[in-house]
């Protein structure tokens, strides 16, 4: 009987062996799969007087080849490669929007001061006037359509951080689902590991860590604990946690991430939710589309404001004072989702050459009013509520009229709109101010030699009496003195002393007197009447085109948007080299795990010879042993 049954263990050892390698080979194309060999032991061999003869062989268990260094280093590169790749495809779309020549801003802001410089050169011409007015309805139509872009992608970032919040749900049931299996099966078999199930459960895990960043803790019953982002728990052995997207409490035009524990959602910080395709939609909605989105209207509202204020300061063609070229939307402010519905803000742009790309959010903590830069976290505070007579001001951005209760907060987006809901507000084309509202003459009779500027009209507010009739009279005999008499603040003013080139300035506006004057010379500053062939406004209004009003007085409305795309472009550059690198780094992490627990066939094949002769030899020695007893039978 020694001899049959060390046949059968050895014919019961092939045929595991026979078995595992066909499950090898059939599954060498399954996704997580890992290979799996028979673990063998000799029996124990049987004592004689003559020594130790063997007993055969055991089979002590099928285990995975798996290596869990490479495992847990391949969670660490593929969820940093998917946060990368994900950044870098949303991100691209914006390059592609802005870099374009034809559907991008420049275009549209050249035609359109192509149109005043028109005007300039024929400001009493209609079609020239119409012509402008048609091209800053392009230009608004542009702004439009790029916001409405960036406000489609914002959108479909939203839905995406909604899909990735169900995949990730799913997932997690899997993977405790897996746990309990996984344990119970552990156990009823007396610790075998059940080896398939683990492969599944490192699947699971491995799709998950391309979804958001993933921690795996073991623990001593074989279960894994799943902690996410930056540590919040999702699997604890057989229980699972739940995600909610959810209306942003700050934002209702954004989707949070909230972390489901009995009947209540925490809301999950986004500085929290870290790694994977999730984390990099988070960074490239908070980051790269919030501020171009921000950037975009920052150049509409300085382009719409710096145009009124130089427009409300020409005469257009019927003697009446400029009115708003373009209007512009106020600071969109949200109040904070646990405000109490009767607290109320005013947020309004005191400088808009002062704006920057952020966006701002007011708080009162009992004691201090606090408005916080949100790109930075700088912040300024007061103890007293912002009013009209005493607004709290950062960055142009001003607060007024505060009701609000300790501990709430308004967020505000001084620029979000911007591009959205600039428009043209004229229509008429002889309501264009092309035309400066007051000119100066010489009398005739003036003997001297001098001569008289162009009065320029001072920034805003317009003074009541700018149009008012001005009169400049050097004193008889001349003794480098001048009287101005008029109607306006400070007038009649007698006695002024003449400095050559330097400021006359009244009723809001200025000019300069240069040469030597005569006894009883007079200068006069009036009305523009008649002036439809006046053109200075319109010059100035043209020069706004180089004029570096944006970003505190350091670039042009041009430059601006130029910065923005090389910005964008630089970015997307970076993430594509970026993620590329990281992809090859999970490339060759994946092929450093399938050199070990990948399945070679060519090995396999010649394993299912091994082991089937192996098989056949033990079937011999089985032969043998039947052989032998017959052979004792007919001795007997």
């Amino acid at each position: 009987m020694g001899i049959l049954s060390t046949g059968i263990t050895g014919l019961n050892a092939a045929q595991a062996n026979l078995l595992t390698t066909s499950h090898n080979i059939t599954n060498a194309d399954t996704p997580g799969y890992t290979r799996q060999q028979v673990l063998q032991s000799t029996s124990t061999p049987l004592s004689t007087g003559t020594g130790f003869i063997g007993r055969g062989v055991n089979v002590t268990t099928v285990q995975r080849i798996h290596n869990q260094f490479l495992t847990t280093q391949l969670l660490q590169v593929q969820t940093q490669s998917s946060q990368l790749e994900s950044h870098y495809n949303q991100i691209k779309q914006i390059d592609n929007l802005f870099a374009d020549p034809v559907s991008g801003l420049s275009p549209a802001l050249q035609n359109f001061f192509s149109g005043v410089n028109d005007v300039a050169a024929n400001p009493s011409s209609a079609p020239s006037r119409q012509a402008m007015i048609s091209n800053a309805e392009a230009l608004v139509s542009r702004f439009h359509s790029l916001d409405q872009r960036l406000s489609e992608m914002q959108e479909g970032a939203n839905t995406e951080v909604r899909t990735h919040v169900n995949e990730i749900n799913s997932l997690s049931k899997q993977i405790s689902e897996l746990n309990r299996n996984i344990l119970l099966t552990e156990g009823s078999t007396s610790g075998h590991p059940a080896n398939d199930m683990l492969d599944q459960r490192d699947e699971m895990i491995n799709q998950l860590s391309k979804l958001i960043n993933t921690d795996v803790v073991k623990q001593r019953d074989g279960t894994l604990n799943v902690f996410i982002g930056t540590g919040q728990a999702l699997v604890v052995g057989t229980q699972f946690m739940s995600l909610k997207a959810m209306t942003s409490p700050d934002n209702p035009q954004e989707v949070a991430i909230g972390l489901v524990t009995g009947n209540k959602t925490i809301l999950l910080p986004e500085n929290q939710i870290q790694g994977g395709s999730l984390g990099g939609i988070l960074n490239f909605r908070n980051e790269s589309l919030s501020e171009t989105q921000n950037s975009l209207g920052r150049i509409a509202l300085n382009l719409a404001q710096t145009f009124n204020a130089q427009h409300r300061l020409g005469l257009d063609l019927n003697g009446a004072l400029g009115t708003d070229f373009f209007s512009t939307p106020a600071p969109q402010v949200f109040s904070s989702a646990g405000n109490n519905p009767a607290s109320s803000i005013s947020a309004s742009i005191s400088d808009v050459g002062a704006l920057t790309n952020s966006d701002y959010q007011f708080s009162y903590d009992g004691a201090n009013y606090t408005l916080t830069r949100l790109s930075d976290n700088n912040s300024i505070n007061s103890a007293v509520a912002p009013s009209v007579g005493s607004p709290l001001t950062m960055d142009g951005v001003s607060i007024t009229n505060a009701a609000i209760n300790a501990t709430e907060s308004f967020l505000i987006q001084p620029t979000i709109n911007g591009a959205k809901s600039i428009s043209v507000n004229i229509s008429d084309t002889a309501k264009i101010a092309a035309a400066a509202p007051v000119r100066t003459e010489a009398a005739l009779t003036n003997a001297g030699n001098a001569t008289i500027n162009q009065a320029s009209v001072n920034p805003l507010p317009i003074d009541p009496n700018l149009q008012q009739p001005v009169t400049i009279t050097f004193h008889t005999p001349y003794d480098g003195q001048f009287d101005v008499t008029g109607t306006g603040t400070g007038l009649p003013a007698n006695n002024q002393v003449y400095t050559e080139d330097a400021d006359i300035s009244f009723n809001g506006w200025t000019t300069q007197i240069r040469g030597t004057p005569a006894a009883g010379d007079v200068f006069t500053i009036e009305p523009n009447n008649n002036g439809n062939a006046d053109n200075r406004n319109a010059l100035l209004l043209a020069g706004l085109q180089t004029q570096k009003t944006v970003s505190g007085g350091t670039a042009s409305f041009q430059a601006s948007y130029g910065e923005m795309v090389s910005l964008i472009g630089n970015k997307t550059r970076e993430l594509e080299v970026t993620s590329k690198a990281q992809a090859n780094l999970v490339t060759q992490t994946e092929q450093s795990i399938q050199a070990i627990s990948g399945v070679n066939l060519n090995e396999e094949a010649a394993n299912l010879l091994r082991y089937q002769h192996a098989f056949q030899a033990s079937s011999k020695v089985i032969q043998i042993s039947s052989s032998l007893f017959e052979s004792i039978l007919r001795i007997g």
